[in-house]
């Protein structure tokens, strides 16, 4: 099976969100955790293709990972990002285009993986069409907001954890390829 896995924004172009008081930024740990998820993903004989780029939308510098994923006909399609609101919010959640579909229940698998192995907060499956990594892949996509990176508690799971975080992911990957 083809696995996708877009680490989301871009180190150096596009941080996306950042915990200034630990000098950490979404690009970067999202980054390092799909590298540690593409390993992890072709230990199980998956066929893995990662793609970090700030390029979604437009005809610009880079390649645009809807596009790549689309062309390499991928079986599913993963985005790896760090959730941030006020400092106090905290957990897991994973974003799909709808639900009653492939795509929720490979987004189910995944947040089920994750929560069970890191003990974040169930903030459970939350439909967003109007992400362009969810409404034009052409394969099932989900957006994993693994932890709030403002919140001091879930940035020190996303620093401290990523090998356990990528195992979650990888394993929520695998056993919505298996059919659980």
């Amino acid at each position: 099976m083809k696995v996708f896995i877009n680490p989301g924004h871009c180190p150096g172009i596009d941080p996306g969100a950042v915990n200034n008081e630990l000098g950490i930024t979404e690009a970067d740990i999202v980054h390092d955790i799909g590298t540690r998820v593409t390993d992890y993903l072709d230990k199980a004989g998956c066929e893995v293709s990662l793609l970090q780029s700030d390029n979604l939308y437009y005809d610009g510098e880079g390649e645009c990972v809807v596009a790549a994923a689309n062309k390499w006909a991928a079986d599913v399609f993963v985005s790896l990002h760090c959730n941030a609101f006020n400092g106090t919010a905290k957990g897991t959640e994973t974003c799909i285009y709808k639900l009653n579909s492939d795509s929720e229940r490979l987004g189910r698998c995944i947040q089920d993986q994750l929560v069970n192995s890191l003990g974040t907060i169930d903030r459970g499956l939350k439909e967003r069409p109007g992400l362009v990594v969810l409404n034009a892949t052409t394969m099932p996509a989900a957006l994993v907001e693994i932890a709030f990176i403002d919140n001091a508690d879930d940035a020190g799971i996303l620093m401290n954890c990523k090998n356990a975080i990528a195992r979650a992911i990888a394993r929520g990957v695998t056993d919505y390829l298996s059919g659980k």
